[in-house]
């Protein structure tokens, strides 16, 4: 793996709901209805190498998806920015920002949700490359046979629309359009979940598989911690909008060192553990809305100390390539804090 493909530089998102004409009406008569933040993500960085597959896990509601969608280009970052290969992408302009576009694509969970229900599978995968021009007018047809039978489509069902193909075949479908561009990067939004397991068993084999022959590296983004072991190169651990912990996979299914991640690990099905009794995390993820003060898992934490509610763990490294941020990895620092 070379230099970073992709980087995030403290990168925030913050969505604002401003109050309703209920709610100014009211505010005109007294009532103090004040808009509200949600903070999706708070201070997050992160890269991707080439060739590189980063896994992305954490509860619902954790930010996950949010990164992907500001890394995607979908959605733009509060505060913070994303470099390709080193170039701030809010700076490219023109056909420049068009071609790193391009490189970064997105595949989302919900096949049937994200394929437009009036274009038939041959326009769905033709659409990109043609109004972007990937590949010349004479060769464009070609060019889309050859991705549709990359991902094991028949060519001779491009006249068939989303809803007449299976769920894994819809994923396959999404997948081909990604690939229609010549990406470089894919981000991958629990593509799998909807699907059945035998069926996320293929889809997983296929997008190793494009890896290998297409050099590609990808965004893996899931709450099944156990399947994101399956396919990752590093894994990144979000809790509520930050990053708790981040390692190479063996290192983090090895030696996991947040409190968060060890519950999660616990709760992965495996055979020598099977006749253990699981205790779930006590409590629920906060709100978005108020998320707690300092460390942010502190309320649900068993080893929460009187520093985690007041003061933001740093995400330090802990051994090569493993970081954390846990203020048991500095007990004399949290103690001079509490002083």
């Amino acid at each position: 793996m070379s230099a970073a493909l992709i980087t995030a530089e403290g990168i925030s998102r913050r969505f604002a709901k401003h109050p309703d004409l209920a709610a100014r009406i009211a505010n005109k008569l007294g009532a103090h209805h004040a808009s509200r933040v949600v903070h999706a993500v708070d201070d997050v960085s992160l890269s991707v190498n080439e060739g590189e597959v980063v896994g992305l896990v954490g509860e619902s509601g954790c930010g996950k998806s949010t990164i992907g969608r500001i890394i995607a280009g979908i959605d733009s970052p509060s505060d913070g920015r994303i470099l390709y290969r080193g170039e701030d992408m809010a700076k490219a302009e023109g056909a420049r920002a068009r071609h790193i576009a391009l490189k970064i694509q997105m595949i989302f969970q919900d096949p049937l949700d994200s394929l437009n229900p009036r274009y038939r599978m041959g326009e769905i995968v033709r659409e990109a490359p043609r109004y972007h021009r990937v590949a010349p007018a004479r060769e464009l047809e070609a060019h889309v046979d050859s991705v549709l039978e990359r991902v094991g489509l028949d060519p001779r069902t491009k006249d068939r629309f989303p809803h007449q193909f299976s769920g894994g075949q819809r994923q396959r479908i999404g997948i081909a359009r990604a690939l229609a561009v010549n990406p470089e990067l894919i981000v991958c939004d629990e593509s799998v979940a909807s699907l059945d397991v035998s069926i996320q068993a293929q889809i997983i084999n296929l997008f190793m598989r494009l890896r290998r022959e297409l050099g590609l590296s990808y965004i893996f983004i899931s709450h099944d911690i156990g399947v994101v072991r399956h396919i990752s190169d590093r894994v990144v651990v979000m809790y509520l909008g930050r990053v708790v912990e981040e390692a190479p996979v063996e290192e983090l299914f090895a030696h996991a060192n947040h409190p968060y991640t060890q519950a999660l690990l616990r709760e992965v099905p495996r055979l020598d553990n099977r006749h253990i009794s699981f205790t779930p995390l006590s409590g629920e993820i906060a709100s978005p809305l108020a998320p707690p003060p300092g460390c942010h898992f502190h309320p649900r934490c068993p080893f929460a100390m009187d520093v985690c509610k007041r003061v933001r763990p740093a995400l330090l490294e802990i051994a090569p390539g493993h970081k954390s941020a846990c203020h048991l990895n500095t007990e004399p620092a949290a103690a001079a804090a509490e002083a």
